[in-house]
């Protein structure tokens, strides 16, 4: 009889204690999916901070590589502007000269000349390895950006804005103007033709 009463007993608390069980698991289940849905969401937030940080540092990366290129290319601007005024003495020198002067030059005379001529050649490709270039725009239509207008030339054979006389050479550094070139620029002529007239020394 006793035996009965126990086995009896121990089932009526196992049945109390199902309900008890199974609350603890939905509880349990719960709190699994929360600490899920938090470790998801963490990690959904660490990785747009490393995608973040890897376009940031990509970004970085090619800024500091276009600075360096800027830093090499325009390094001696300043150097380079003041020799072009040595440039333009040498290039004075030479066309001080008279033409038959210098074509019937003898002696020491001629020597001269040409140690000032080799002088003015061995600047401009001093200047042109380290960047720097003559502008050319006799013949090509005015650009504001290469070119300073000092006059205009009545001229009905080329098309308006054209550029017809070079009183000063201009030179240019990487993509940038070092010194315009002053110019005179035609006027009374047809209109340029945008496509045609593109200057030849634009970068």
């Amino acid at each position: 009889m006793m035996a009965d009463d126990t086995e009896h007993q121990n089932r009526t608390n196992g049945a109390e204690a199902s309900p008890d069980a199974a609350k603890a698991d939905v509880q349990n289940a719960g709190a699994d999916a929360e600490a899920l849905a938090g470790a998801i969401a963490e990690r959904d937030e660490f990785k747009d901070r490393l995608l973040r940080t890897m376009a940031e540092m990509e970004n970085l990366r090619r800024r500091t590589e276009r600075e360096v290129a800027d830093a090499r290319t325009y390094a001696v601007t300043n150097f380079a502007r003041d020799m072009l005024n040595a440039a333009d003495n040498i290039r004075r020198a030479l066309e001080s000269v008279p033409a038959d002067a210098r074509g019937s030059a003898e002696g020491a005379f001629k020597g001269l000349i040409e140690g000032i001529e080799l002088t003015e050649r061995d600047l401009a490709k001093t200047l042109e390895r380290h960047g720097v270039k003559v502008v050319e725009p006799q013949g090509q239509r005015f650009d504001p950006n290469r070119h300073q207008a000092m006059f205009e030339v009545p001229n009905t054979e080329v098309p308006n804005g054209t550029v017809v006389q070079v009183v000063q050479t201009g030179y240019v550094i990487g993509d940038r103007t070092l010194r315009p070139a002053l110019v005179g620029v035609s006027k009374g002529g047809p209109k340029p033709d945008a496509a045609k007239d593109k200057p030849a020394d634009a970068a």
